[in-house]
């Protein structure tokens, strides 16, 4: 039997590389999304049970988040690494007449809030686009932020639905571990971190996680209770 080689990894900083940049994402598409994700009723009604006032939305976008959570009365916070997205944003929430406050951030980076700041904090389909050092120091931002019993929601794709045939193949390279790099596509050059169910448990062991499922989209959404 022929030993089978190990896996190529290839490491450079994402960072400073000449990957894609949301700005070109947003500048192209403009509101990327424009629905609430399908769980957000559900997750609104566990604000609620867990008194959440305050919503931090990691990776905002152009804000169809904020808008929807404005709405059902909470107070709104976002970041975005895109300039377009938040004026995005911002002109969407003007539209409606509601407020939020918008920096723009990256979550590779120390979160320009105070400990226990936040009542909940939601990541939707986000956190999952770096290499797992920077999601385990975005998750570690996410802990600070929020106060003990608040409320997570976050969802990423799962692998088994990553586009991979003819045209539409994304030719994934990896890079790390369940950390891949699209060659082609809508992301390409975008660095995809695919979460296996026990590095879930793992990287979010300090909540206690309420739900683990898989929405319309394939993506895994997780719900949480900070401990």
């Amino acid at each position: 039997m022929c030993a089978r080689s190990a896996p190529r990894f290839i490491f450079y900083d994402f960072l400073k590389s000449g990957m894609p940049e949301w700005e070109d994402i947003f500048k192209e598409q403009g509101r990327v999304f424009t629905k609430p994700h399908q769980d957000m009723k559900r997750v609104v009604q566990v604000f609620h049970e867990y008194h959440v006032k305050r919503v931090l939305d990691v990776g905002c976008g152009s804000g169809r988040h904020l808008v929807y959570l404005s709405k059902e009365g909470f107070e709104t916070y976002g970041f975005d690494v895109s300039q377009v997205a938040i004026s995005l944003a911002h002109e969407w929430l003007q539209e409606e007449g509601l407020h939020a406050k918008i920096i723009k951030h990256q979550m590779e980076e120390s979160f320009p809030f105070e400990d226990s700041f936040f009542d909940a904090v939601i990541a939707t389909q986000v956190i999952h686009h770096n290499r797992m050092r920077e999601i385990l120091l975005t998750v570690s931002e996410i802990e600070r932020v929020l106060r003990s019993g608040g409320v997570l929601f976050v969802s990423f794709p799962i692998f088994s639905k990553v586009p991979s045939e003819g045209d539409k193949d994304w030719k994934l390279e990896q890079i790390e571990p369940g950390t891949y790099i699209p060659q082609r596509g809508p992301e390409a050059g975008i660095p995809h971190h695919y979460f296996t169910e026990d590095e879930i448990y793992r990287v979010f062991a300090n909540f206690d996680l309420q739900s683990i499922h898989i929405d319309d989209t394939s993506h895994r959404c997780v719900l949480g209770i900070k401990k």
